[in-house]
């Protein structure tokens, strides 16, 4: 802990908030953040940072300042944006933590900002949601800095990194495509289901699919991987974007990834939804909208 006893947080949506009160937890007390919805008094950062989580800064310059370590948890729009705003006030050697999902060559464009301002760089692929083990969720680690620097990430409570590459971008391309299937297969589930809630049959697709993958509950994972397309849907889209340059960068077509990412635009659209707990009330809700003639809202 003495190593890195400054942590500054950029970007304070759930990811931020989550590591901010598990950082506490293992007693860092010097914890600021910054996240541009601090100008929005009623945004969930500003909540986040009222409540005492972390010190709120005036800009992404002033909370990079003097920190040891800087965790980049912002948009996947703005992965290369944050680290050029935090290089010109790095301190030297401070740990850049990159959690944000994105390309091999955004990942390394990133890197590059901080790398050439004296910083060290880490990529981290978070391999799961962050909700369920929280700041020990499974991370795979790259850069040439990681071996030295694991044991004092472990120590701050990342006790689900492992190192898996010195090569900048290999991490990200496993969380990539690991996202082809996740957050297609999210889409996949909305637009199936829909369609077939529409048509009256969605019964008759949840026991074909428990038949073709027996022993899973299609109907909870259905109204849960929906769920999470109506909440997190911009972001995702935000995600599959970079997911299809990384398949565009295999030269083995994006189609999927690009037809994901408009789908999890459109169900952000349709987050009304998510106050219906189980999945044929919400496919209702949205199927209401649309029937009404609103496929914006």
């Amino acid at each position: 802990m003495s190593e890195l006893r400054r942590i500054c947080l950029l970007g304070f949506g759930e990811v931020g908030q989550v590591l901010a009160a598990d950082l506490r937890a293992q007693g860092a007390e010097d914890i600021v953040a910054w996240d541009p919805l601090f100008r929005t008094p009623s945004s969930t950062p500003s909540r986040g940072a009222a409540s005492g989580l972390a010190r709120a800064s005036v800009g992404a310059p002033s909370a990079v300042a003097a920190a040891h370590l800087i965790v980049s948890a912002v948009t996947a729009a703005q992965c290369v944006a944050a680290a050029a705003d935090a290089a010109p006030a790095l301190t030297p050697g401070a740990i850049y933590l990159d959690l944000n999902s994105v390309s091999p060559s955004t990942r390394t464009a990133a890197a590059a900002r901080i790398e050439n301002a004296g910083g060290r760089y880490i990529e981290a692929a978070v391999m799961s949601p962050i909700g369920p083990k929280r700041i020990a969720s499974p991370m795979l680690l790259g850069g040439p800095h990681v071996e030295a620097l694991l044991p004092h990430l472990r120590a701050l409570g990342f006790r689900g990194a492992t190192a898996f590459s010195t090569v900048i971008g290999r991490a990200s391309a496993a969380k990539m495509c690991r996202s082809v299937m996740v957050k297609g297969m999210e889409a996949l589930l909305g637009e199936a289901l829909l369609a077939a809630r529409h048509h009256g049959v969605e019964q008759a697709v949840l026991e074909s699919l428990r038949d073709l993958f027996p022993g899973m509950d299609w109907r909870t994972l259905a109204r849960y991987m929906i769920g999470r397309s109506l909440q997190h849907g911009r972001r995702r889209a935000e995600e599959m974007r970079e997911v299809a340059l990384t398949v565009d960068e295999a030269e083995v077509g994006s189609w999927m990834s690009r037809a994901a990412a408009e789908r999890q635009d459109w169900a952000a659209l349709h987050s009304a939804a998510l106050e219906h707990p189980s999945l044929e009330p919400m496919l209702d809700g949205i199927l209401a909208r649309l029937e009404a003639g609103d496929a914006r809202t």
